[in-house]
């Protein structure tokens, strides 16, 4: 009350603003107009536009003054760094809010490392909000530590900062009314929920939006988008590391503006931020394909305060919180000058990561006989089909090669082997496969971060690499490795999960980019041979996937063998 009231007095003009930003243009993301105005602030929030007197003051002549950039939808994992050194990345990039899915970390270590994340995040300058995890495990064909529960969803909604409901990933479930999909849905606090839903149209989307879901950040194609939009959904374009909608989407902004629509970047490598940019980098490409800054700069601010029903962020203006980025032009958006609740940031102090965060790849020694697969000689196989730049694979079926009874990965036909380890329960089940696309010519390459259950993904040209690269995580506690001919070529080790590293900023981000140059030189092909590897174990995302428990026909909801008989009719 004490902090309002001195706002209304600096607002009235009685009292001085602790600091005034003085000579910008500033935006107003409500009419889209620049105005030659000065912005007041008093206890962290914007207090009035115009004409005041402050204690300090920040000269933002010649400077276009904009809000700060709000993520709609990130999981904080994927950048592999703890939460402090992620705000230490993107704070100065101008992102000052981010809304979080934590389903990562939830399916490595259950709610208990959820509420330490949560913990975590509570006094950084970065504002981290969240949403409870609705799909640990994303579906019944994968094996996490132990599947969130009812009374586990309902604790975290209680959480000061959870908003609502996660990405409902078992979107077959929601669309065929399964009961606890439904009940989730029900669940108190679980009237804000965030969709995923690929390639679902048609009356099966009407059944997923008439369930209560209002976004979805699937959407790949200006057909799709146009459709959640006409059913009432947010559509939230995504521009992450490997899955990049933002160019095929855009059109959405040009031909129906900017209304329900947001940006998200999901998944991104923090080496992919550094080098490119964040929710920035949207709105810079954005700008460079045609939209007009102001649209852009709403998209990246406005709106994803809006879907989120944070009232006090993604404006400049009185009542709202004072996140403010000086740019210098309307090309690069990188700003020179970053305020957080109207005070420059600060140096973030290193936060320290409990033992039991830790040591959680509990597996036991993996020959690389484990890798081998029979083949009867006339048999086809099932072989997941990589497309370029999407989470989203083929389903192919193909003659594999085939040496003394044996199916082997192929370098020449671009056919690699593909191995999902479950690593939580030491159950030692491994799922096998085929994978096209990579372009792998020698060695293999692993990680633990395979989403969502995060068992150990590894894909090679030969069963002894293959059997190193698992050698090694272990050894590591969890990471990502890169191994040609018995040898270590890269590696970053990721001992909080087996999905974060609790190295600083620029160690992990070199170590990321050594992994994925050492990928480069095997042969692999694309910009993010890790994470494309990552997504391959997500059961939820068609049309063919591996988790360790086998092949999963997404578009059929099923697990299915590696042989295929005569009536799968996919042609490779």
């Amino acid at each position: 009350m004490a902090d309002l009231v001195r706002r209304l007095a600096v607002a009235r003009g009685d009292e001085p603003a602790d600091l005034v930003v003085r000579g910008g243009r500033v935006l107003s993301v409500f009419t889209r107009e620049w105005l030659e105005t000065d912005i007041a602030i008093a206890e962290g929030y914007v207090a009035g536009l115009g004409d005041y007197e402050g204690t300090e003051e920040v000269d933002a002549t010649g400077r276009y003054v904009v809000p700060g950039f709000v993520d709609a939808h990130m999981h904080l994992e994927s950048p592999k760094l703890l939460p402090d050194e992620f705000a230490r990345l993107v704070l100065p990039l101008g992102t000052t809010a981010v809304v979080a899915d934590p389903h990562e970390l939830a399916n490595v270590l259950g709610t208990d490392g959820v509420h330490w994340l949560l913990d975590f995040c509570a006094e950084l300058p970065l504002d981290v909000y969240f949403m409870a995890s609705s799909s640990v495990p994303a579906s019944r064909f994968e094996s996490p530590r132990r599947a969130l529960n009812e009374g586990d969803l309902q604790g975290l909604l209680r959480r000061r900062r959870v908003l609502g409901l996660a990405e409902m990933m078992n979107f077959p479930g929601v669309i065929a009314g399964d009961e606890d999909e439904l009940t989730k849905l029900g669940l108190t606090g679980a009237t804000h929920v965030d969709g995923h839903a690929p390639g679902v149209v048609g009356k099966q989307l009407n059944a997923y939006a008439a369930a209560g879901i209002r976004s979805d950040h699937e959407a790949r194609t200006v057909e799709e988008g146009r459709e959640r939009l006409r059913v009432g959904m947010w559509v939230l374009i995504r521009e992450a590391s490997m899955a990049r909608n933002l160019q095929a989407l855009l059109p959405l902004v040009e031909e129906y503006g900017t209304s329900r629509i947001a940006f998200c970047t999901d998944d991104k490598d923090p080496d992919d931020i550094a080098e490119n940019g964040h929710i920035n980098g949207m709105v810079r490409d954005a700008v460079a394909a045609g939209i007009a800054p102001e649209d852009a700069l709403v998209l990246g601010s406005l709106n994803p305060a809006l879907w989120h029903g944070l009232d006090h962020l993604g404006a400049l203006a009185p009542g709202y919180q004072a996140d403010v980025l000086l740019l210098p032009d309307l090309e690069s958006f990188r700003p020179e000058v970053v305020l957080k609740r109207g005070r420059p940031v600060e140096e973030i102090a290193r936060s320290e990561v409990p033992e039991w965060v830790k040591h959680t790849v509990r597996i036991g020694p993996v020959a690389a006989e484990r890798f081998r697969i029979v083949w009867p000689n006339e048999a086809k196989a099932r072989v997941i089909g990589l497309v370029p730049d999407q989470v989203v694979t083929e389903s192919l079926v193909e003659e594999p090669t085939v040496r003394d009874g044996e199916a082997v990965a192929d370098p020449p036909r671009d056919l690699a082997k593909i191995a999902v380890i479950e690593r939580h329960l030491g159950t030692g089940r491994v799922g096998l496969g085929f994978v096209r696309g990579f372009g792998l010519e020698r060695g293999a390459l692993g990680s633990t971060v395979a989403h969502d259950a995060h068992n150990l993904v590894v894909v090679g040209t030969n069963d002894a690499d293959m059997a190193r690269v698992v050698e090694q995580l272990g050894e590591l506690g969890g990471g990502i490795v890169a191994v040609d001919d018995g040898e270590v070529l890269a590696e970053l080790p990721l001992p909080v999960g087996g999905l974060l590293a609790d190295l600083p900023l620029a160690e992990v981000v070199e170590r990321s980019r050594a992994c994925t140059e050492a990928a480069e030189r095997l042969g692999c092909r694309g910009a993010t041979p890790f994470l494309t590897m990552s997504f391959l174990a997500l059961s939820v995302i068609p049309s063919l996937k591996i988790t360790d428990q086998g092949l999963v026909d997404v578009d059929r909801f099923e697990l299915v063998p590696l042989e295929a008989n005569d009536l799968d009719h996919k042609a490779g």
